[in-house]
């Protein structure tokens, strides 16, 4: 009679950086679990004998983040307090030959497309039927839906073509197939990203197919919200905000990072677009769905800005009154373009013009939260957190937007649930109400 050999290893994964690693981080779990191993995402001080770090290197902060990270369990792997550390992700996928000679403490390191050769060392086959069965890690009533790999733009500033290469868009039959798997699960809401949504289908179907799949997602039976998130505003294809209104289940939300409005900046930003066009563009989305929720990203201290450029975005910022907005500075990053100018602005006076930005929407955001006192708005509800149920409107997506809180003395709900709240208080970024019928 064969004994049964029980796999002793357990797997703690730590994601690092965005919602697309994060997808990338459950497809890896998800793996891992299929084949018997037993696995866990981010849990301290567990029983794990073997770590995978999911690493960021967008910028040179989430670069900082990664390799401390990496440090700190090559401590723990050098203590013996575990047996394996392997590094995957973006990091690799710039770095991996100086991090093989920097860091030997890590048993081995792991591009984002070499998944295969990860498995290989737990013995592992990579299962291909496995389309849409994830190890979520976001609480089971909403996820990210990666629709496509890769960007085909060349932003002087950004190194995701060089960290993930061109465009690659997912077919619709797998992301539907995806999205009922994630239904089966509980999630209602999905979150579309991709480093350009609006690219979707034009590597496979040779034209753009961000409608055609919003269409098959809506009629995936339990999801009830869509968001889109990073859609490139030069030459946005209209018909997206068109689809958008025809049907309920997609959210009025759109996140399209424009980055700057000074045409100076955008022009060295090589973003193949100027104020007056993008200005034009939010009015016609607007005239389209006049309560639609549009979020932007800006980026301050790029080469050559002057206070100049500054206030001319913070005029627009004032003109434009985005509903979300958040904001980074600039970062000197090898392999893009940006990288050949002088990085002449001290991090000193990037803060600055940050918070100078900032507290202008602050102030566009409390406005627009004061409106809505009076309003019942429909919301989900992600957790409670102290003395309140903390959900969001269609108009939030998670850990980026604003939230609605009520208090937990004044009524029960479960997490994951729906909810009409009447809104009775407003701050800069939180909402306060009370369920109503």
């Amino acid at each position: 009679m064969k004994t049964k050999v029980i796999n002793k290893d357990k797997v703690n994964l730590i994601t690092l950086g965005c919602s697309k690693n994060l997808v990338d981080s459950e497809v890896i779990l998800g793996q891992l679990a299929a084949n018997e191993i037993a696995v866990s995402h981010e849990q301290e001080n567990d029983d794990s004998n073997i770590v995978i770090i999911n690493t960021c290197s967008f910028i040179n902060l989430a670069k900082e983040e990664s390799i401390n990270t990496i440090l700190q369990y090559a401590d723990y792997r050098k203590e013996g307090e575990i047996e394996k550390l392997y590094v995957t992700g973006c990091l690799p996928n710039r770095y991996k030959d100086k991090l093989i000679d920097e860091i030997p403490e890590v048993d081995a390191f792991f591009k984002t497309e070499e998944l295969p050769q990860l498995l290989e060392k737990f013995n592992a086959d990579y299962k291909h039927e496995l389309v849409g069965e994830r190890f979520v890690t976001t609480p089971e009533h909403y996820a990210y839906l990666k629709i496509s790999e890769g960007c085909n733009r060349t932003c002087a500033f950004c190194a995701i073509p060089t960290i993930r290469g061109k465009h690659r868009s997912v077919p619709i039959e797998k992301l539907v197939k995806e999205a009922e798997e994630l239904a089966k699960k509980g999630v209602k809401e999905l979150m579309l990203i991709a480093q350009e949504l609006t690219f979707y289908g034009l590597d496979i179907y040779k034209t753009r197919k961000l409608p055609e799949l919003l269409e098959a997602l809506s009629a995936v039976e339990g999801i009830e919200w869509i968001k889109l998130h990073y859609a490139y505003p030069a030459q946005f294809p209209i018909d997206i905000i068109h689809k958008m209104k025809d049907l309920p289940k997609v959210c009025n939300y759109l996140d399209f990072p424009l980055q700057h409005a000074s045409n100076s900046m955008l022009k060295a930003m090589n973003r193949k677009i100027t104020r007056e066009k993008t200005t034009e563009l939010i009015r016609e989305i607007r005239s389209i769905i006049p309560d639609i929720c549009l979020r932007t990203t800006m980026l301050v201290g790029f080469p050559g800005e002057t206070q100049e450029d500054i206030d001319e975005l913070i005029e627009f910022i004032e003109e434009v009154k985005f509903d979300r907005l958040g904001i980074f500075t600039y970062s000197h990053e090898d392999g893009t373009p940006g990288f050949k100018l002088d990085d002449n602005i001290p991090q000193k006076e990037k803060e600055r013009r940050a918070q100078e930005v900032m507290a202008v929407q602050q102030e566009i955001s409390y406005a627009t939260n004061q409106d809505k006192i009076g309003q019942t708005l429909k919301v989900i509800f992600d957790k409670k957190e102290g003395d309140y149920f903390v959900g969001r409107t269609e108009f939030d997506s998670p850990e980026v937007d604003n939230e609605v809180l009520v208090a937990a003395e004044d009524t029960y709900i479960r997490i994951g649930d729906f909810a009409n709240v009447k809104i009775t208080e407003a701050t800069d970024f939180d909402l306060y109400g009370v369920v109503v019928s």
